[in-house]
């Protein structure tokens, strides 16, 4: 299967405190020699002075001084690397429980989760935590790293007994492929380069396998959806009677010709032409930021969505989805706050909170209905105008939203519709 060299594979990573994260990123980053010199010098120059015989690879993506002084990850960080394969963007997001919404954040955009175990400790209640949240998210891969094989000799058996425990795990959630490799990030095997220590792992490296992941049927090709970021109206001699609609693809595809629908007004019309600038298309898939124009004129402005005629999303103002709480302050009882849904804002209030979720025990809690920093819960929400939505786990762009106080501007939760 030929994987196309400019296609970006986003992933995320995940464990416990000193499971190895950051130094897994820098070993990727320091083998696959997608590390700066200067930043190779100045990382160097920072481990001799803090006593390391080694470079701590960890400092590569530790970027805030709390995080460097503390040996420990607060903010998600993004780092971008490329090989002859393949483009990557990796967010390293915390491990602790108070930085449950920077994981969400992180893991949100994210094709592939990369799930760290020490191998001396097992599947334990942060492996719970994170693998709730990557199928809470819809993460279409996850992959097992079980880190600091050689602290265990690298002994097939311990690995054998966590893939077991993770099976078990993972059987109670929404995760489509589970793949797993041994590792140590410190020493670097079976990271970019085959192990030599652990010649019973016969798979790939985790380099070549991120290289080689098929991810294309990840995106949904199936609902037609474009919301419609503005309007283009040139006024221009070459364009006097254009009239176009911008905006980035969230699902399917359209051709010229199609018979679409305007939503939320139900009218209909037919494309007539899609360009990228001054390249005109036949087609426009998901993903892709284009401009439409339609045979009919019709009153089309930003939040309107086209769809095809047969595929309609929902159109609703009462929707339920599960909520990451991300303020300090928790959610005040019918409080308007500004629902942003693809290009579409509209205020809103949370009308009830029907459960939250302990992600430790992986199980509901009914009794406690106060929305705290870090909570996920599942809510209803009532919107002052329809929003055309599909559920997250169908559509992850038309599933998703983001609730914003008004007064402050600050995002306050994050939603995946139910």
């Amino acid at each position: 299967m030929k994987i196309d060299k400019n296609q970006l594979l986003r992933f995320t990573t995940a464990g416990s405190v000193d499971d190895g994260k950051s130094t897994l990123i820098g070993r990727l980053l320091y083998d696959s020699k997608s590390i700066f010199e200067d930043q190779l010098d100045a990382v160097e120059k920072t481990s001799k002075r803090k006593g390391h015989e080694k470079v701590d690879l960890a400092l590569f993506t530790d970027g805030l001084k709390d995080e460097r002084e503390q040996g420990i990850t607060i903010d998600v960080a993004y780092r971008y690397f490329t090989t002859p394969k393949r483009k990557f963007i990796i967010a390293d997001t915390p491990g602790h429980i108070q930085y449950t919404r920077n994981m969400v954040t992180g893991a949100s955009t994210a094709n592939v989760a990369l799930i760290l175990i020490d191998a001396r400790k097992g599947v334990i209640e942060q492996t719970k935590r994170h693998s709730y949240i990557a199928s809470l998210l819809q993460i279409s891969h996850v992959i097992v790293c079980i880190n600091k094989m050689d602290l265990v000799d690298y002994k097939e058996e311990v690995f054998d007994d966590i893939v077991h425990q993770y099976e078990d795990l993972s059987s109670k959630m929404m995760i489509k492929d589970v793949r797993y490799i041994p590792i140590s990030a410190l020493e670097g095997d079976n990271v970019v380069h085959r192990s030599e220590n652990m010649k019973w792992y016969q798979n790939a490296p985790l380099l070549h396998t991120l290289e080689t992941l098929h991810i294309s049927s990840d995106n949904n090709m199936i609902d037609a959806r474009f919301p419609v970021q503005t309007v283009l109206r040139p006024q221009s001699e070459e364009h006097r009677d254009y009239r176009g609609y911008a905006g980035r693809i969230a699902s399917g595809i359209f051709r010229i010709g199609d018979a679409v629908k305007v939503l939320p007004s139900g009218f209909t019309s037919t494309i007539k032409s899609m360009n990228i600038q001054d390249t005109q298309l036949k087609e426009a898939f998901s993903e892709m930021s284009v401009a439409i124009t339609l045979e009919d004129d019709i009153d089309i402005s930003r939040g309107d969505m086209l769809v095809k005629i047969n595929n309609s999303p929902q159109v609703t103002q009462d929707i339920t989805a599960m909520l990451c709480w991300f303020n300090e302050e928790s959610a005040r009882p019918r409080a308007k706050y500004v629902l942003r849904h693809t290009t579409n804002s509209q205020k809103a209030i949370i009308k009830e909170i029907l459960y939250k979720v302990d992600v430790n025990a992986i199980k509901r809690v009914e009794n406690d209905k106060e929305l705290k920093m870090n909570d996920i819960s599942k809510v209803k929400i009532r919107t002052t105008a329809p929003l055309m939505v599909d559920e997250y786990m169908q559509n992850r762009n038309t599933g998703s939203f983001i609730l914003v106080d008004e007064a402050t501007n600050e995002t306050v939760a994050a939603g995946m519709i139910m």
